[in-house]
């Protein structure tokens, strides 16, 4: 089942996506819906983030070839970071690209959409605690990454997490193909079967670090082949079973 958020009369809803139409939902996915049977078309509608999460919680390194893409050693525990809420950004959205940094770069990613508090779970726990699954693009200023000893600045600038398009609940995430193209080109191809932690264990370990709660979001790393981007490119995440996450780089207004 895939659920989206979308802005109806100026006012957040969520929609059980089928094909190019949604039904309206009254109620939250994160506890109790009913369908109203208002149907929209998917096509025209304005997407919000697919949920509101209090964090956003990144790893890196989850793939063998970024790591060594990065000249990294395989890390012996996810290596973790956060990514302000502030940065998260909606399908079809802007990525503002920031007059700080001189390279801004895409890095395609699954993204776990915690479905209920979660702290100190067990790995055979963890999917009952996960409602779905989408797409994430982890951008990130990369000169800014090198400059400093961690990755606040880098990886935490506004529109910096666009996520979306929806909220996929049946998907195995260990084995899904995972794409990044921009403008049209293929720049990231790999399959979530390559993690070297797999979603399970990511969940619980972060449970074991902070409380998750319902809408939060855990991002599950990037695979080789990560670049820049430049005001006006157009950059797409596709992961197959869940549909395409589609951005433009923009230069930041000066107004």
């Amino acid at each position: 089942m895939k659920f989206a958020r979308v802005k109806i009369n100026n006012s957040p809803v969520y929609v059980k996506v089928s094909g190019d139409k949604g039904t309206v939902l009254d109620g939250d996915i994160f506890g109790s819906f009913t369908e109203t049977g208002t149907v929209i078309d998917m096509e025209k509608a304005e997407y919000l983030t697919p949920c509101d999460p209090t964090k956003i919680v990144a790893v890196g390194l989850n793939y063998g070839d970024h790591a060594r893409e990065m000249g990294l050693e395989i890390p012996a525990f996810p290596a973790l970071f956060l990514k302000p809420t502030s940065s998260a950004a909606p399908h079809l959205g802007n990525i503002i690209y920031p007059p700080m940094s001189e390279q801004v770069d895409y890095e395609a990613e699954l993204a776990i959409v915690i479905g209920r508090t979660a702290s100190y779970i067990s790995e055979s726990e963890a999917a009952d605690h996960v409602l779905g699954y989408t797409c994430l693009n982890d951008v990130t200023a990369r000169d800014l990454q090198a400059a400093d000893s961690q990755w606040t600045r880098a990886k935490g600038f506004d529109t910096f997490a666009p996520i979306g398009p929806v909220i996929e609940t049946e998907l195995d995430p260990d084995s899904a193909e995972i794409r990044l193209l921009l403008n049209g080109e293929v720049r990231q191809h790999s399959n979530t079967s390559n993690f070297i932690f797999k979603t399970n264990r990511l969940v619980s370990l972060i449970s074991q670090i902070m409380t998750l709660y319902p809408g939060d979001i855990i991002t599950t790393g990037t695979p080789s082949g990560i670049g820049p981007m430049a005001p006006g490119d157009t950059v797409a995440v596709e992961i197959e079973g869940i549909g395409t996450l589609i951005n433009t780089v923009k230069e930041k207004d000066n107004d």
